[in-house]
């Protein structure tokens, strides 16, 4: 076999390793990565664990987590319903959210979205997003004060309302008996943000110290993607420390912070910024005062055969003399990361950073604008699909010079290739004078060899652009294109082996080849076919098998992406042609299409 057929053969073996990497590593699966939860701790479930003031007040002291007794809950686990139905409760009625809020505790731990659902079924479940403690899968937020006298999670609230509403805010009062009385005001908007205004008097004799935190709490590990392109689990930014994102498996691997029963990380004395734990669609993190000093941590504790992790904020202690009162107001982000939203709450309460709530990647300068293009679009025809082929034309189009000049040398390459093939074979004994003649003629004729891989390279971190928009963005999410497509982000549902749906049987998921996969294969066969077919019989072989390869590597990733890759190819087959008369060039591909059925309808010799 010739040198360059060994060549020719390594690239495209490597070809198929990265597809089958990026397969693996960042495509999106036909069913998502499910593992059951871990079983939730069994003794004193309720339990939530925030980082511990320093005696002296002032600053937090760093490691030592210290346990706030919360309401006594079940040994074990019960239904949503029964966990619900254990304390007295106020409704929580939004545009956007349903629920309640906890009288015992005080705590937000029962949210549902109102306008998401679990499938593209609208009258499936609408998507849970918190839970109480005692509950099979408990995750819920928290406000208070650390410090002598401050209420427990057991405590009993008195509320002024029944119902809190974005136009009814809703206070809650707690006497210790003790000389301090406790009074917390939440509020909420049409979307997805709670204020919690915590404020305390103290009608005793003596000074006392106290400590504003917020917590979120979640008791499990929860089932995840489990793909490297997407971060689930816990996430913030705390002050100039810049994005901190930990998985729950890597958090579990952290050093204790206290005793051998919690582990975790501390960032003392941070100003700005947000913390919480984030899914692939929602999160729920809360939000400090934007302009004072906290400590922040990310916890994770085994209790039984499960593991509680926290994402905790602890501000500066606050001193009352007697007859004095103080306050802290907080955020909770609880809901759907649209960007819209996300993109308000960061500009009209000054939280830093919060756009990174949202997963864009490291190619943000690149993601975010493209999503802002797709859903500019989208905002005019109401078709994300729609948007995917408008963003894809307007970017070819932008990219015509830079096209224009791949494609020209592409036709002087063409030209020349009788006389390359004559330099290999007069110099195929020596290889370093070959490789001489060929610059010789390069520079002679103002080659660029490279020029060609142009077009592709800057396809990739657009093709990941889109592919990372496709897979964040909850706008994404159940978007329907036309016709069979009714989720963008997911997969292109049908089979050619089950004649797309006609037989009744379930193709397996590694032969579920669908109409789109199908149009994107032809879209790159025709774009190979317009050049010369080469003239070695392996080279010739594999291009004409790389369209079914990629066909079945790409059948796995969404609709969205597939339906982009076709649309592409078939304008480069467009724009080649045209390139390509212009400059004189033969396109070939309709002889190359007449050779192949022609070799097809031959009799065979006898």
């Amino acid at each position: 076999m010739r040198e360059d057929n060994k060549n020719l053969l390594l690239a495209i073996a490597l070809s198929i390793v990265v597809l089958i990497g990026w397969n693996y590593f960042y495509g999106v699966p036909m069913v998502e990565r499910q593992r059951p939860p871990a079983t939730t701790a069994q003794t004193a479930p309720g339990q939530s664990h925030i980082p511990s003031p320093s005696p002296q007040g002032g600053q937090p002291s760093t490691p030592a987590p210290s346990t706030i007794p919360s309401a006594p809950g079940v040994a074990g686990v019960e239904t949503r319903e029964a966990a619900l139905a254990r304390a007295p409760r106020i409704s929580l009625d939004t545009p956007s959210l349903a629920g309640s809020i906890s009288l015992k505790g005080g705590r937000i731990d029962d949210v549902l979205l109102k306008n998401y659902h679990e499938t593209v079924n609208p009258n499936s479940p609408r998507i849970v997003l918190l839970s109480p403690s005692g509950s099979p899968h408990p995750y819920y937020a928290e406000f208070g004060w650390v410090g002598p006298g401050a209420p427990s999670q057991d405590v009993l609230w008195t509320a002024d309302a029944q119902t809190l509403t974005p136009a009814r805010p809703v206070t809650l009062t707690w006497d210790n008996g003790a000389g301090l009385v406790f009074k917390r005001v939440i509020s909420v908007d049409d979307k997805f943000m709670f204020t919690v205004q915590d404020s305390v008097e103290n009608k005793g004799s003596a000074p006392v110290t106290l400590y504003p935190y917020s917590l979120v709490s979640r008791h499990g590990k929860p089932p995840t993607q489990g793909y490297y392109v997407l971060h689930e689990g816990l996430i913030g930014v705390l002050g100039n420390n810049g994005l901190q994102e930990w998985g729950y498996a890597a958090l579990d691997k952290e050093p204790f912070i206290l005793a051998q029963t919690t582990r975790g990380k501390v960032w003392e004395g941070v100003t700005g910024g947000f913390l919480g734990i984030t899914d692939k669609y929602w999160a729920a993190t809360v939000i400090p005062d934007q302009n004072q000093p906290f400590q922040g941590s990310f916890t994770s504790r085994q209790e039984g055969s499960g593991f509680i992790y926290q994402a905790n904020s602890l501000s500066d202690g606050k001193t009352l003399a007697p007859g004095e009162s103080t306050q802290a107001t907080q955020h909770l982000f609880a809901g759907a990361k649209e960007v819209s939203a996300v993109d308000a709450y960061e500009r009209t309460l000054g939280i830093k950073q919060f756009d990174l709530l949202i997963d864009w990647g490291w190619f943000y300068f690149i993601t975010k604008p493209m999503f802002k293009a797709l859903d500019f679009f989208f905002r005019l025809f109401g078709n994300f699909g729609v948007s995917i082929l408008l963003v894809t034309l307007i970017l070819k189009l932008f990219f015509v010079p830079l096209a224009n000049r791949s494609y020209v040398s592409m036709a002087k390459m063409k030209a020349v290739q009788p006389e390359m093939l004559s330099i290999r074979e007069r110099f195929k004994d020596d290889r370093v004078k070959q490789q001489q003649e060929m610059m010789a003629l390069y520079k002679r004729e103002k080659i660029n060899p490279v020029a060609g891989c142009w077009p592709i390279l800057i396809q990739i971190p657009v093709f990941f652009a889109l592919y990372k928009v496709l897979f964040v963005t909850i706008e994404m999410r159940h978007a329907p294109f036309f016709g069979w497509i009714r989720d963008l982000a997911a997969p292109d549902p049908t089979s050619l082996f089950n004649l797309f749906g006609l037989l009744p049987f379930t193709v397996p998921e590694f032969l579920h080849i669908g109409v789109w996969p199908i149009i994107m294969g032809i879209t790159m066969f025709l774009q190979m076919k317009m050049n010369p077919e080469p003239p070695d019989p392996v080279q010739k072989a594999m291009f004409s098998w790389m369209p079914v390869i990629f066909t079945f590597m790409l059948a796995s990733f969404p609709a969205g992406l597939v339906i982009y890759w076709a649309w592409n190819n078939a304008l480069s087959v467009l724009q080649q042609g045209i390139i390509m008369k212009r400059n004189g060039v033969k396109i070939e591909l309709w002889d190359n299409l007449r050779a192949l059925f022609n070799r097809k309808s031959a009799p065979a010799k006898g």
